[in-house]
């Protein structure tokens, strides 16, 4: 796909001007992801994960992918809970993109002091670890789900209301640990609210897999998908390529973004039960079974919201961002993968 003007300048300005960069997470799903996209640019990258989600399968397809560029990637395994090794780890870099989080709804609900420590703790000892090192710029994951129980649609960044979850709370609570990094000590800080991303290296394993590769996985399975509630939920599902873009696009961008908090996502809401067939409708033709089989509805999990849409406008008009992939074009691409890295039986 054509890259959107933004996007390509600001890959030929990092081409000609390579950085060093820190990702955190980066043997997660986004983590990963961003770390493949800087060594194809020809950047020099620095990773750190502790393994919690993610794992060194990823990182291993990711070195598979770029090839000579690996060369220029260092992986440190270390916990960004531990503000030494957060120093470690940003000495020398210029940009920071902050991945590194406990994910899930239920996790949280299940072990709040754990999500806490990741996301708040952790991510303050990165900023500081950040400012004392003089880094250009951080990039920092928050969530849509500090917009908790505002029923307004479109989500517009301005707007929030109660968070519904410890892990909604941990976001927020980063948000606000940013702005005050940025006012108080000028900490280059941008951040970005990641809208039910999807795509390739997602894990579809354990009790806190996302919707897409678990109903992925059941469907090449012949298996029956679990919906929670009745399936008229709906989400904004971003594909992994956007989230890479607003990244690329946050790091390089003038300083209008700076202090600044954006929606990432590609601006339609898509029903559980629409997602559910158009799933089935990708994976058909790889999986075991020959038709559909009806979705296991169960009870509404707490913590989730209900509807689910992003207001684009503002990444829109700073950053330059245009969604390169649409739900259909993301689950294609998805899929493809997942096809071949699950080698399903044919």
């Amino acid at each position: 796909m054509t890259a959107p003007p933004a996007l390509s300048q600001a890959m030929a300005t990092l081409r000609a001007e390579p950085r060093v960069w820190l990702v955190t997470g980066a043997a997660g799903f986004i983590g990963s992801n961003l770390v493949e996209a800087l060594l194809a640019l020809g950047q020099t990258v620095v990773g750190i994960d502790n393994f919690s989600t993610g794992s060194r399968s990823n990182l291993a397809d990711v070195k598979d992918r770029v090839g000579d560029a690996w060369a220029k990637f260092r992986f440190v395994e270390g916990d960004i809970t531990r503000p030494d090794t957060c120093q470690q780890v940003c000495a020398g870099v210029s940009v920071v993109l902050h991945e590194a989080a406990l994910g899930s709804v239920p996790r949280s609900l299940a072990d709040p002091i754990a999500t806490n420590n990741a996301n708040v703790n952790g991510f303050i000892n990165i900023c500081v670890a950040a400012r004392d090192a003089g880094v250009s710029r951080i990039v920092y994951a928050s969530s849509s789900s500090v917009y908790g129980d505002d029923p307004s649609l479109p989500k517009v960044e301005s707007r929030l209301g109660r968070p519904l979850s410890p892990y909604a709370v941990s976001k927020v609570a980063g948000e606000l640990y940013a702005g005050t990094f940025a006012r108080n000590f000028s900490l280059p800080v941008v951040g970005l609210r990641y809208f039910n991303v999807f795509g390739r290296r997602q894990s579809p394993d354990g009790p806190y897999a996302a919707v897409v590769p678990r109903w992925i996985a059941a469907q090449l399975k012949g298996e029956p998908c679990v919906i929670y509630g009745d399936g008229e939920t709906s989400r904004d599902f971003c594909y992994v390529e956007n989230v890479v873009q607003a990244n690329l696009l946050s790091a390089t961008c003038s300083s209008d973004a700076l202090g600044e908090v954006f929606n990432i996502a590609v601006g339609q809401r898509t029903t559980l039960n629409t997602l559910h067939h158009l799933l089935w409708e990708a994976v058909a033709p790889y999986g075991k079974t020959s038709q559909l089989l009806p979705p296991i509805y169960a009870s509404r999990r707490p913590g989730d919201i209900l509807n689910s849409e992003a207001d684009i406008g503002k990444a829109r008009d700073i950053l330059g961002y245009v969604p390169t992939h649409d739900l259909r074009a993301g689950l294609a691409e998805t899929i493809d993968w997942y096809c071949s890295a699950l080698k399903p039986a044919r």
